[in-house]
């Protein structure tokens, strides 16, 4: 616990701690009961299963010999059947125990248990073979079973000290889980004891950390009486030289108001002006935005024409194309009017009409790639006028570009100097409204003074009656001390 908490936290966290305490040794108590209760379950449970499976070895066993001696009397399948399922389950059992017994003792009289099984298997056999052969048993002597009951006995015996030894085994743990239980109790008893001499323990030092910081605070309070009591002896004394300062002050204030009211005149004359050279700057920069509007306007049709005139030069390349296809054609025209003329001469008489028309249809072929050659220098004579008009363009469209910029740079120019007038008018403003201001504040610091010489008066009243009140206080406290007797140890 921290020395500067109050003496209720101190109080409530001495409680916590102690309930704390107590509440972690009930825990601790019922965790060791718990694990207790849970570990005499676990080996009751388990011996008492363990006990149970070896006991059922000797019930089936008597089972076996039960039904055995029955098929001996009757003869009859179904004994024979449950003689052979009975030990079928006895070796069953004997497997189980093998995955539950851990001891090896236990382990050791389990084997002597299956050796004894198999032994007295061994000679029940051969019996039970000659029984099947026997129609009429008139005498038991006729199956020769003198081995049979030495046997038996061995593996009733084997099976009985199998069960000793787990029934003792089964005490041995429940008096160790007694043992136990005692250790646990003992342990509860312990936690409780040491939970009841922690929380005295608490207490005790809790009393006397109390009882000491509560006599510090007595010896701080009555220091802190006589502080005050000397303090207001000098207020009082303050108080009567404050009331001829502020006599002083009442009269530095008054001419400070006369030059404030001077400064706000001045300042509204300044913010006069500013206006009117804002409002000059306004309409400079208005005009200078109608003209970068047209030349924006003007930049848009140069864009226009270098556009026109890119299809211009587009078009006179598809025409281009065109004109190659006539000339192609005009080409192969002539060689087939060159083929028919040589074939019509081949044909004799015949042929003279036909080579007449074949010659006419050459010569035209020939007009025709005239011609276009012809359209092909005039479609580069075009595209050399485009290209040196789309250059032209471009030059101009730069020239307009540099103007916009320019204009730009002139428009941002009257921005700042409208910002500036702006700024300017503002920061006049508020010296107009803040010498306005510093007038009415100043009026009401002569209110105020006039106040002050007042209030120091009753000052000085209360300083006497502080005085009277540490002294009242320091009484209070050395009753106090006495009271809690913080002086003793």
């Amino acid at each position: 616990m921290k020395s500067g908490s109050t003496f209720s936290s101190k109080l409530v966290g001495g409680f916590v701690l102690t309930v704390g305490l107590t509440v972690l040794m009930g825990a601790a108590s019922a965790g060791a009961l718990t694990t207790v209760t849970n570990s005499k379950d676990d080996v009751i449970a388990s011996t008492s299963r363990e006990l149970f499976d070896t006991q059922q070895l000797s019930t089936i066993a008597e089972q076996r010999i039960g039904d055995y001696r029955a098929y001996l009397l009757t003869g009859a399948e179904t004994n024979l059947a449950a003689v052979t399922s009975n030990r079928e389950l006895f070796l069953s059992k004997i497997s189980n125990l093998r995955d539950v017994f851990t001891d090896p003792g236990r382990l050791a009289m389990l084997d002597k248990v299956a050796q004894a099984e198999t032994a007295y298997a061994a000679v029940l056999e051969p019996t039970l073979q000659r029984r099947k052969t026997i129609t009429n048993l008139q005498n038991i002597s006729q199956l020769n079973a003198t081995e049979v009951g030495p046997a038996r006995r061995a593996l009733q015996q084997a099976i009985a000290d199998l069960i000793s030894r787990v029934q003792a085994d089964a005490a041995k743990a429940n008096k160790a889980a007694s043992r136990q239980s005692v250790q646990a109790i003992a342990v509860v008893c312990g936690l409780g004891l040491l939970s009841i001499v922690s929380a005295g323990v608490i207490a005790l030092r809790l009393n006397r950390r109390l009882r000491r910081q509560v006599g510090s605070a007595i010896g701080h309070i009555q220091s802190s009486s006589a502080q005050l009591e000397a303090a207001a002896t000098q207020q009082a004394t303050g108080g009567r030289d404050q009331a001829g300062a502020i006599n002083e002050i009442t009269t530095t204030i008054s001419e400070l108001l006369i030059t404030s009211r001077q400064i706000a005149d001045s300042a509204q004359r300044v913010a006069k002006i500013a206006e009117e050279t804002a409002d000059a700057a306004q309409n400079g920069d208005a005009t200078i935005d109608q003209t970068r509007q047209s030349i924006a306007a003007i930049r848009t049709q140069v864009d226009q024409i270098v556009q026109h005139m890119l299809s211009l030069g587009e078009k006179s390349q598809q025409i281009g194309g065109v004109v190659d296809l006539v000339s192609e054609l005009a080409e192969q025209t002539n060689i087939l009017a060159i083929n028919a003329t040589i074939e019509a001469s081949g044909a004799g008489e015949w042929g003279r009409r036909f080579a007449v028309v074949a010659e006419e249809i050459r010569k035209l072929a020939d007009r025709t790639a005239g011609s276009a050659r012809e359209i092909r220098a005039l479609i580069e004579d075009i595209r050399s006028a485009v290209n040196t008009t789309v250059m032209a363009t471009e030059i101009g469209a730069r020239a307009v570009d540099a103007g916009v910029h320019q204009f730009d740079d002139a428009t941002n120019s009257f921005r700042r100097i409208a910002h500036l007038v702006s700024t300017t008018t503002d920061a006049t403003r508020e010296i107009e409204l803040t010498t306005k201001q510093q007038t009415t504040a100043v009026e009401q610091v002569n209110m105020a003074a006039s106040d002050t010489a007042r209030v120091t008066q009753e000052t000085e009243h209360s300083a006497l009656q502080t005085k009277q009140t540490a002294a009242h206080l320091s009484t209070l406290s050395s009753d106090l001390q006495r009271l809690v007797g913080a002086g003793q140890r």
